[in-house]
């Protein structure tokens, strides 16, 4: 696939990878809630949700089983305009009631765990329900109140659920951040929250060694901030011991804050997003109803930690049905590479989501022929763009063809997607689908015009319950950042385009595109050419500045082990990139480097990559989980 000149999108011939038998459509959700609604066809449906979302969204709720405590009087209020839209307005909810206390004499599990030494926990709703209590009234007695700010610092443990729905259920605002996150990057989250509390823990664990982490946090909460206590995992029990199991959960109007989650732009200091107790459910329960079409059965697992959307997402999103998530605190091939899918086999995980990168990363070593996975039914990803090579390595080494790639596109600060494919639609490799139920995404060209067989700006162009009610402390940046590129549509910020065959797809941030002598060219476009050499393990692209040309390709590959660098195999990559894209598309600059710098839900920070190259001012590091790698970037 390349860009030619004026943006236009050639696609290789692409063949349709996944169809789903009618037996399959037939036992979907999106099936079942079609037909109650009088909807045939699909495209008849998702039309319909878009163009009517008031109706969509109350229908939503009544199809996931919202439970409100008292009823919205309105679904949208935009009164104030598009940019601060209200939702079920009038209404009162809490996100710990619909998602813990409603299910805790179920009997069922709430949470399977594993650790990396092998230790395995599995807690049921009732046991869940306990806690949470107990570790609210914990926070009672430190004299919160609602609309306080409290911190998750934590590895991925089981006692993140029972800390976030305790914030839930008091009205409390849960501020999850990164435990990789260096002491300055905690800071100013904190800072910024302005959080009264911080659970964290001694230490992390990866790759059999312990990473401190308490010191890392007590050094960030140090210096005049906010924070009046630190709780620590390992004191959890004698904190908790003393705490009543009896705690009343609030009724919380629809527009109560609930999440405060911190996501990094291209400039500036990290952005607060902030999620209500309605939006956040609405859209994390109609994705995992329709999206991942949710069945009782349901063993969920993503490969995410606490401090990425997607950790929150999972929880939510199935406990709101009394579904079972499975929570891994690790490296994901730690001891020997096969890790994952051992634990798919071993605790009969159904739903797997995963990364592109973490997929790169695996596909060093021997794909999981060995190992059948009989149970999964749904994969997915979300993160960054595909390539082809990578995303058919997971259809057909982990799905073993038969599994659908829900393959997600959204962002922390909706707190969900823009685009996903449902699982009744047939599946081109590397597709997102299509909107998603009730999201007004289009691509439009820089004059807002909506174009097809071409590359654009993906814009939504309808407000969604849980996009962010601002950036936190900053109404301006919020405005600026997401609605003043095209007035009145929510700018993402990322290139798209539509086949004709209506696929959707994503091709990375529109600020790192690239315009070679006159043509524009995104750089998951030459990185997957770079993909496709078979010394290429992954890739990165920036462009440079150029005295000819304008901009220059520069491209960064990490080598598959057994590989070493030379003259030759550099001249060899930049042939095969010429022969795939094109002499002008040709990398000017081609480096072996150890690893590719990331965020820690895997995004490769070309921004800062192309600011080291070219010796520039590299600002905020702190959402980059390997920094230290950037050094190989220097020109």
């Amino acid at each position: 696939m390349r860009l030619a000149l004026g943006l236009v999108w050639e696609h290789k011939a692409m063949s349709w990878i996944w169809q789903p038998s009618q037996e399959w459509v037939e036992q979907t959700n999106v099936y079942r809630m079609m037909r109650r609604l009088g909807f045939a066809r699909t495209d008849a449906f998702l039309r319909w949700s878009r163009e009517n979302i008031e109706e969509f969204w109350a229908e939503m709720t009544r199809e996931t089983g919202f439970h409100w405590m008292r009823p919205y009087d309105r679904v949208l209020d935009d009164s104030r305009g598009v940019e601060w839209s209200q939702w079920f307005t009038g209404g009162q909810l809490n996100i710990a009631d619909n998602c813990l206390d409603r299910h805790k004499d179920s009997g069922r599990t709430a949470i399977l765990w594993e650790g990396e030494s092998g230790e395995t926990r599995s807690i049921s709703f009732a046991e869940l329900f306990t806690e949470t209590n107990r570790v609210a009234n914990y926070l009672k007695s430190l004299g919160l109140e609602r609309g306080d700010r409290v911190a998750l610092v934590m590895p991925m443990a089981p006692e993140i659920v029972s800390i976030l729905y305790a914030c839930f259920k008091l009205g409390l605002i849960a501020v999850p951040i990164f435990a990789g996150f260096g002491s300055g990057a905690i800071a100013t989250r904190l800072k910024d929250s302005g959080a009264r509390v911080v659970f964290t823990a001694k230490a992390s664990v990866r790759r059999g060694k312990a990473i401190p982490l308490l010191e890392k946090v007590r050094e960030a909460a140090a210096g005049g901030q906010s924070v009046e206590h630190i709780v620590v995992l390992e004191e959890w029990t004698g904190l908790l011991a003393a705490q009543s199991d009896v705690c009343e959960t609030l009724a919380l109007d629809s527009e109560t804050p609930a999440l405060l989650i911190y996501t990094s732009g291209t400039t500036g200091q990290p952005k607060g997003a902030v999620h209500t107790h309605a939006g956040a459910l609405a859209q994390l329960t109609k994705e995992i109803w329709l999206g991942f079409d949710h069945k009782p059965e349901d063993r969920f697992f993503w490969l995410t930690d606490i401090g990425w959307m997607m950790g929150v997402w999972t929880i939510v999103g199935n406990h709101h049905f009394g579904g079972t998530i499975f929570l891994y605190d690790g490296a994901p091939d730690y001891p020997t590479p096969p890790r994952l899918w051992e634990m798919i086999e071993r605790h009969g995980i159904t739903t797997f989501g995963i990364s592109p990168t973490a997929i790169r990363m695996l596909m060093k070593n021997e794909p999981p022929a060995g190992y059948a996975m009989e149970t999964l039914r749904i994969l997915g990803s979300t993160g960054e763009p595909w390539d082809p090579v990578s995303y058919r390595w997971y259809f057909e080494q982990v799905g073993k063809s038969r599994c659908p790639v829900i393959n997600i596109c959204g962002g922390t600060e909706i707190l969900g997607s823009f685009l996903f494919p449902l699982p009744t639609e047939p599946l081109k490799e590397c597709t997102l689908g299509a909107p998603a139920p009730g999201m007004g995404t289009e691509v439009v060209d820089q004059n807002g015009t909506p174009v097809r067989g071409r590359t654009g700006y993906l814009v939504c162009t309808r407000p969604a319950p849980s996009m962010t009610r601002g950036v936190w402390g900053d109404p301006q940046r919020y405005l600026e950042t997401y609605w003043s590129r095209f007035p009145g549509w929510w700018w993402h910020g990322d290139w798209a385009s539509v086949d004709e065959d209506g696929c959707w797809f994503v091709h990375g941030r529109a600020d790192e595109s690239m315009n070679v002598a006159g043509r524009k060219v995104g750089p998951a476009e030459i990185e997957e050419a770079l993909i496709e050499h078979p010394a290429v393990a992954e890739a990165a692209v920036i462009g440079a500045p150029d005295d000819v040309k304008g901009e220059k390709i520069v491209a960064f590959v990490v080598l598959r082990p057994g590989e070493h660098w030379s003259d030759g195999l550099r001249e060899e990559i930049a042939g095969f990139v010429t022969r795939s894209q094109g002499p002008t598309l040709r990398p000017s600059v081609i480096r072996s480097v150890p690893g590719l710098p990331k965020t820690q839900s895997g995004k490769i920070v070309r921004r800062l990559i192309r600011q080291q190259f070219l010796g520039e001012p590299m600002g905020d590091t702190s959402t980059v989980e390997n920094a230290g790698l950037l050094e190989a970037f220097r020109l």
